[in-house]
């Protein structure tokens, strides 16, 4: 894909975020998103098929930004510091797009099986990552973790609760690895 073609993906994926997540999804039309990109609405259905594409674009980002470490070794103190590390660095108004995307219900079935799909996607690598057997026990706790950390996220972005939003790295990052560790080791 050449130079331009990438710039003008991350442009439209970027505008469809913005709007999905302030708009929903329904309310928002192919033709706002272009415009906001500066692009020609054609655009959209080369680089992602249709407007469900752009938005499945947007929760893979999503998902990918979660999980960036997911390359790296497995285990619970490589997943916990992952989570850990998303949640405590500086809060920036791309989380809070990111979260509402996450978060806000479409009122399209499509969209929301996306959402769903999504989270369960990044829960299964998450329990992948932890545990040597995924069970339903592990799935349920790494969803627990996943939903742990997206309300985390909310406070210190969305809803910007105090002290969490101002608090410093280290007084968040103990409480919230302790908390993680406690929902995804393995039960003795």
């Amino acid at each position: 894909m050449s130079k331009d073609a990438a710039a003008t993906r991350l442009l439209l994926v970027q505008a469809a975020r913005r709007r999905f997540a302030f708009d929903g999804y329904k309310a928002t039309t192919v033709r706002d998103i272009a415009a906001d990109a500066g692009v020609n609405v054609a655009l959209i259905n080369r680089y992602f098929v249709s407007k469900e594409g752009l938005f499945r674009a947007c929760l893979d980002r999503v998902a990918r930004d979660l999980g960036q470490g997911e390359a790296r070794a497995p285990g619970i103190e490589r997943a916990l510091e992952d989570l850990v590390v998303h949640v405590v660095r500086a809060p920036s108004d791309e989380d809070s797009l990111q979260l509402m995307l996450l978060l806000r219900s479409s009122g399209d079935d499509a969209a929301d099986a996306i959402r769903r799909e999504t989270l369960r996607r990044y829960a299964q690598r998450l329990a992948t990552a932890v545990g040597d057997e995924v069970t339903d026990d592990l799935l349920i706790r790494a969803e627990i973790a996943l939903a742990v950390v997206l309300g985390m996220t909310m406070f210190r972005t969305s809803t910007r609760v105090e002290p969490l939003t101002s608090a410093e790295p280290d007084a968040v990052a103990g409480p919230l690895r302790d908390a993680l560790r406690a929902l995804l080791a393995p039960s003795r």
